[in-house]
């Protein structure tokens, strides 16, 4: 396997990047970590023109606490934000999400920001981005824009970027002081893609109530999916097993999964109940514990 004929651009500065990004728009394609794009080009289910290197771009490699948010540069690799203090400390569901992602090898390569814009449905990050309400910050020749996570993901491998336009940073809110968080998935084989992944989090009142509550899955659908009646059948209620196995139930009734050779439609919907149910009663058990 072999891929189609390209020229090959390596950038050393973000402004270089991206004005080579511009000049050879459509037909230009950044390489972050390459654990996507190269095996699509050996396939030839991708054969851009040129290809724009960006692993000399140490601009965009950082994980750094600002504003409450923890701020993640696009080139950062998967290895680096799941040992980061950083990340364990205020977001610890990326921490925990990334070990689903791949295999070390592949996180030490991957990106956070070649992940997010890849956008493929089954892939971990962007489930995380939608749960807890990320920014992905783009970067054209007409500047920088905020994109929030919920715009981000348009269908399998497409995004709201422009075909000018680098991911350059993506934001993850902190979570709430005392809130509990889960991320499980189902997968064929550890490393694999996920046939139904779920990011939850949750916190309580002072009455032990829910107060906040968000819940995202990947693999059910052509984009990760925000489950927002099932966050409705938990939120300001008191927690119990009843109560998370409802959620789980809606939850499989708010996704539109497809059936292929890894999974029928309906065990996935059986899947992503469950391991909402799951996710919920982890989330709850962290969130008590932290109180």
């Amino acid at each position: 396997m072999k891929p189609a004929a390209f020229t090959y651009v390596a950038a050393s500065t973000l402004d270089q990047a991206v004005s080579l990004l511009a000049q050879h728009a459509p037909e230009g394609k950044p390489l972050a970590g390459g654990q996507s794009l190269i095996p699509m080009m050996n396939f030839r289910l991708a054969q851009p023109r040129y290809l724009i290197d960006l692993n000399r771009v140490s601009e965009l490699m950082y994980v750094r606490e600002v504003d409450a948010m923890v701020a993640i540069g696009a080139m950062t690799r998967q290895s680096e934000a799941q040992r980061s203090e950083v990340v364990s400390r205020l977001v610890p569901i990326l921490s925990e999400a990334l070990r689903w992602t791949g295999h070390a090898a592949i996180r030490h390569r991957g990106t956070v920001g070649g992940s997010l814009a890849h956008a493929d449905p089954a892939a971990e990050l962007p489930a995380v981005a939608l749960a807890l309400g990320a920014e992905l910050v783009a970067q054209g020749p007409a500047g920088r824009r905020v994109i929030p996570a919920e715009e981000f993901f348009l269908g399998p491998l497409s995004t709201a970027l422009g075909p000018d336009e680098l991911l350059v940073e993506v934001r993850f809110p902190a979570l709430p002081s005392g809130a509990g968080w889960a991320f499980l998935e189902l997968s064929r084989r550890h490393g694999d893609f996920a046939i139904v992944g779920v990011a939850a989090v949750l916190a309580l009142s002072g009455d032990g109530r829910v107060d906040q509550v968000s819940l995202a899955l990947c693999g059910v659908g052509p984009t990760p999916v925000r489950a927002h009646r099932a966050e409705a059948a938990v939120l300001g209620v008191e927690p119990s097993e009843g109560v998370f196995r409802e959620a789980g139930e809606i939850a499989a009734q708010e996704i539109d999964p497809d059936s292929d050779l890894h999974a029928s439609a309906a065990y996935r919907r059986r899947v992503a109940a469950v391991l909402v149910r799951r996710a919920l009663v982890e989330a709850h058990r962290r969130a008590r514990e932290g109180r």
